[in-house]
């Protein structure tokens, strides 16, 4: 099955972020906007489209950044994730638990305040088990996914556990 083009664009934005991330110099913020711009060169994205991967990658990143435990050994990233690390397909996950480090340390800064993230089917989000808000069915994602629609009862919106 071809992969979503909006799937392979968050797999491509978050390795854009990692690489502007790397180099120590950038913020977040600058390095959100330097990876942006890369993917906007690339044509392949219309604006929108590269606002929907970002805000969907942002979204993922800080939950990330709340929820994954201090110590990122095999068992507490399976915990997170919710099903075995050595599932995950085709994903950079150094790439995503840097990011989301990196964002810790922001987010640490800033002194904000976890936040519960909604998902709405359609969205495209990173490996990880989602519960409905209708059903409490779970469906898990071993790769960057679009979410579907609850297959037990067509809800829409879902959360990560």
């Amino acid at each position: 099955m071809a992969k979503n083009k909006l799937v392979t664009a968050y797999t491509d934005l978050m390795e854009q972020l990692y690489l502007a991330m790397d180099n120590s110099l950038h913020s977040m913020a600058d390095a959100w906007d330097i990876a942006k711009a890369k993917m906007g060169k690339a044509g392949e994205l219309t604006h929108e489209e590269i606002s929907t991967i970002s805000d969907a990658l942002k979204r993922d990143i800080e939950s990330a950044a709340h929820g994954l435990p201090g110590h990122q050994d095999t068992n507490s990233l399976s915990e997170w994730f919710k099903f075995d690390i050595d599932l995950i397909e085709n994903f950079t996950l150094d790439a995503f638990l840097s990011l989301a480090d990196k964002t810790r340390i922001e987010l640490a800064k800033l002194g904000e305040e976890a936040k519960t993230h909604r998902y709405q089917s359609g969205d495209v989000t990173s490996p990880g088990t989602f519960i409905c808000d209708h059903c409490d069915k779970e469906i898990a994602f071993k790769a960057p996914s679009q979410i579907p629609e609850c297959p037990a009862c067509h809800g829409k919106t879902f959360i990560r556990i």
